[in-house]
């Protein structure tokens, strides 16, 4: 370490901050995954009160089937965030291996590189696939409710 100039220094940062940029882009994708998640459960707490509350069995049936949906989201969306933070951890573990190997000069592990690499882009896989589904589930949730919208458009232009 005492043999280190700051060009040594400022090279081993150059090195490592290449997969910060990944880094950056799984946030951006738990910050997006978190506040749907967010939204989700919200929701459910309002559809369970209602429920709970007591009402006619028409809602009634309508709410827990949407609390059905939700729960089957949360579970993608949990998913989600489990995977994406784990290869957010990996991809850190990698920046401080590139970062102290090159800075220690040791020779490149390149072996625990690559499987912190194929880690990381496995487990953002898996995430990015999750997300992929609980966004499907609730698009297909909105265009039964289109279709009804549509169907109740239609009932009005007879009547009108």
């Amino acid at each position: 370490m005492i043999g280190l100039s700051l060009g040594d220094i400022t090279v081993s940062i150059q090195l490592a901050i290449a997969p910060i940029f990944l880094l950056v882009g799984t946030g951006s994708l738990l910050n997006v995954v978190t506040t749907r998640l967010g939204r989700i459960i919200d929701r459910a707490r309002i559809l369970e009160q209602a429920v709970e509350a007591g009402e006619d069995a028409v809602l009634e049936e309508r709410h827990v089937m949407e609390l059905n949906v939700l729960d089957k989201r949360m579970r993608f969306g949990n998913r989600a965030v489990l995977f994406s933070t784990i290869s957010a951890v990996l991809i850190c573990l990698l920046v401080i291996l590139i970062f102290l190997l090159d800075l220690l000069g040791l020779p490149a592990a390149a072996l625990i590189v690559v499987v912190l690499f194929a880690g990381a882009m496995a487990s953002l896989s898996i995430g990015l696939i999750s997300f992929l589904i609980e966004v499907s589930i609730a698009t297909r949730v909105l265009r039964v409710r289109h279709e009804l919208l549509a169907r109740r458009r239609i009932v009005q232009e007879e009547a009108g």
